[in-house]
């Protein structure tokens, strides 16, 4: 017992993240921040994204395409004014793994396939000019507010033929493929912009936008002056949204397991916070520590270790699942592991199982909050002022007590101040986000 005690104690503090880490990553947040947006080497990439938030007067009909994983979404909307937005319709898709890993054609030509049978249904099918608003949630470097390259792909895509391609070319050339020679897209955002500007439309406080879910990112209100490396022609207003790309910041202190988890990766040294942070790795995270615990005997010590690596078959979701079982048997847990094939496990094993699924969830909600102050210490560094925050992503919706550990934490870097800060879950903003942008950028002539 007294050796399980000190097992897990070793593996809280290789996973703590304290008041003075905290202002550690605030600090270090900054520089890479402030060399991003002068255009030198720095882990965040700090894209200009040529769109400042909607004054809540835009008004108009809209389709707005939503790819952030392996689904994307269509909805048509209609803008009213006054912050207030109808959604008429949405439609889900599913992508197969050919879309993914093959020719980037065939993904286009389903998105504009799909484009096609939703507007039949959407009431817009005999419109003259529709407008469209594209989410596209990976890396991509803009050249103007409907125009924009893939850097790389992320989340496990590796669509051939995309990187360093224009991706609205790609989804246009898709349309006329398709029959489909009416519908113009108007803008080019990825959902953490598309949260923030769903949420602003509405919420004038509303200035940071974060996605935790499969992958993580942040985006902000930046004041124009500060982008060194702007070179375009001046925006309409003083202030244009930054997405900051953060998943892959680096100046984080790791453990011998987040090591390992970035050198079995397929991109090791890259994404580190999103390799610490988002649903696509917190449960491998947790599996390889808890396969170390099995081989040591900690854990399931019955189970062979060519046995142990069944441990590290349990998902995201099954992390979140495991912390919010509050039986006194953990049958909940017992249930979990019996479905990954392991058929005996004490309640001490499962205890332990659930303990080291609550210190990652914990480091993960904690370092996201870290990220959320260094953010809008950025935008006002004494926090003077109130300030939305709009989240999305299954992680912080879903996870466990995740939401509530980042606003704990939130609490515990500003004091007093934290009163300021809004941690807001919005829903469904990536695409309502992007036919915003094409409002903003139809009203604007672009």
């Amino acid at each position: 017992m007294a050796d399980r005690k000190a097992m897990l104690e070793r593996i809280r503090e290789s996973f703590d993240i304290s008041r003075r880490d905290a202002a550690q990553i605030v600090k270090n947040f900054h520089v890479e921040m402030k060399r991003g947006l002068e255009g030198r080497q720095s882990s965040l990439k700090m894209i200009p994204t040529y769109v400042d938030r909607p004054t809540g007067r835009e008004k108009g009909k809209f389709i707005a395409l939503d790819l952030g994983g392996t689904n994307f979404r269509l909805l048509a909307l209609e803008l009213k004014g006054g912050g207030r937005i109808s959604v008429r319709l949405i439609r889900n898709f599913a992508l197969r793994k050919e879309h993914i890993t093959k020719k980037g054609t065939g993904l286009f030509d389903l998105l504009a396939s799909s484009v096609k049978a939703f507007l039949k249904k959407s009431g817009f099918a005999n419109s003259r000019d529709i407008n469209l608003g594209f989410t596209f949630s990976f890396p991509i470097a803009q050249s103007g507010i409907a125009s924009g390259t893939l850097v790389a792909w992320t989340k496990g895509f590796n669509a051939k033929g995309v990187v360093g391609k224009d991706v609205v070319s790609l989804l246009e050339q898709a349309l006329v493929r398709n029959g489909i020679s009416h519908v113009k897209v108007r803008a080019l955002a990825n959902d953490t912009v598309g949260t923030l500007i769903a949420r602003s439309y509405s919420d004038h406080d509303c200035d940071v936008g974060v996605i935790i879910g499969t992958g993580t990112n942040a985006c902000y209100a930046e004041k124009v002056k500060n982008i060194k490396k702007w070179e375009g022609p001046a925006p309409r207003t003083d202030n244009m949204i930054i997405n900051i790309e953060w998943g892959n910041f680096n100046k984080l202190k790791l453990s011998c397991y987040d090591r390992l988890l970035d050198g079995k990766s397929g991109n090791p040294g890259e994404q580190i916070m999103e390799k610490m942070v988002s649903g696509m790795y917190l449960g491998k995270l947790c599996g390889i520590v808890l396969k170390d615990l099995v081989e040591k005997k900690y854990i399931l010590h019955f189970l062979p270790r060519k046995a142990s690596s069944k441990i590290a078959m349990l998902r995201s979701e099954d992390i979140s699942a495991i912390q919010a079982d509050k039986t006194g048997s953990l049958a909940g847990v017992r249930n979990i592991l019996e479905n990954i094939g392991i058929r005996l496990s004490s309640r001490e094993d499962r205890k332990i199982i659930k303990e080291v699924c609550a210190i990652i969830s914990r480091r993960a909600a904690r370092i996201c909050a870290a990220a959320v102050v260094s953010v809008i210490r950025k935008i006002d560094p004494f926090i003077l002022r109130k300030h939305t925050i709009a989240i999305d992503g299954s992680v912080y919706e879903k996870y466990t007590g995740f939401s509530s550990n980042m606003r704990s934490f939130v609490k515990e870097i500003l004091g007093a101040k934290a009163c300021r800060l809004r941690l807001v879950l919005s829903k469904d903003g990536s695409g309502k986000g992007a036919a915003i942008i094409a409002a903003v950028a139809n009203c604007e002539g672009a």
